[in-house]
């Protein structure tokens, strides 16, 4: 059976990087890392570290194990604060991680009513891209994420999704013009690496490459430069929701994001998170 303290301690050498620095992190001694690691090899029949000049580092193994760790620990902490601070769910928190519009729209009056209900639960947020919320969900630094996806297939990650709603694409510009194509000769205003993959896919759909001009993640930012008549972007309606600035003409398009609810592990779900989950439904369902 593995033990909860040394999958620790090799979560530990994972995200610090050496023995000593995992030993540091965890107020333990060096040798007492040393042993515990040694003992976890033993239980394991496995080789999780090798020795690479002065330090160490994962065998393939040991990364497996240590990744799996990570998860583990982070459900564990989880389920310790909320058996140690949950009495009826008279205190506790709720880690939730959300793309911004999501944040300034869905949750605020979530967490309203949370807090009518439960006035003592934590709500700490995350303002995080959805490829990084999942992730962050799984090693158990989140309790709930906030997703979208342009497609219907969600992935088999191991994450468990919600359908909340669905999120019309706009088309933002200054001038005549309400498809994509009527724009392939325009500047366009895009996001990150990370967030203007889905305007090259749905612009190669129309049949050209939009001539990138600008980047910007800001909604604000995007929308300044369209006003001034420096070029054109797409935005979605929850982010419309929070800001639209003078003079910027929207159009919809034949385009939508998909907005999940994503939670990992099997239910039931924490108490405080239930909590939240529901508060979210409520509001968004209706």
């Amino acid at each position: 059976m593995l033990d909860l303290v040394r999958l620790r301690v090799l979560a530990a050498v994972a995200a610090h990087g050496s023995v000593t620095a995992a030993a540091a992190a965890l107020h333990y001694t060096q040798p007492t890392v040393s042993h515990h690691l040694a003992r976890l090899e033993a239980a394991t029949g496995a080789k999780l570290l090798q020795k690479v000049g002065r330090g160490v580092r994962l065998t393939p193994e040991g990364e497996v194990l240590a990744r799996r760790a990570t998860e583990i620990i982070g459900r564990v902490d989880a389920a310790d604060a909320e058996l140690a601070e949950l009495v009826g769910l008279r205190s506790g928190r709720v880690r939730v991680g959300a793309f911004s519009s999501a944040l300034s729209v869905l949750v605020p009056p979530a967490a309203a009513e949370l807090r009518r209900a439960h006035p003592n639960l934590e709500l700490e947020l995350t303002d995080v891209h959805p490829r990084i919320a999942t992730h962050q969900l799984r090693a158990g630094d989140l309790d709930l994420a906030i997703v979208f996806r342009y497609d219907d297939a969600l992935p088999e990650d191991g994450l468990r999704y919600t359908h909340l709603r669905d999120d019309p694409v706009h088309l933002l510009s200054r001038r005549t013009g309400e498809t994509l194509a009527d724009h392939r000769d325009s500047d366009w205003i895009a996001g990150c690496v990370n967030c203007r993959r889905e305007l090259l896919d749905h612009c190669a759909d129309a049949g050209f490459t939009p001539r990138i001009a600008f980047t910007s993640d800001d909604i604000i930012v995007k929308q300044a430069f369209v006003a001034a008549g420096l070029g054109v972007t797409t935005m979605p309606a929850l982010a419309l929701r929070s800001h639209l600035a003078e003079g910027v003409r929207t159009s919809v398009l034949p385009i939508v994001r998909r907005i999940h609810l994503a939670t990992y592990g099997e239910p039931p779900e924490p108490p405080a998170t239930a909590a939240f989950i529901a508060a979210l439904k409520r509001v968004t369902l209706g």
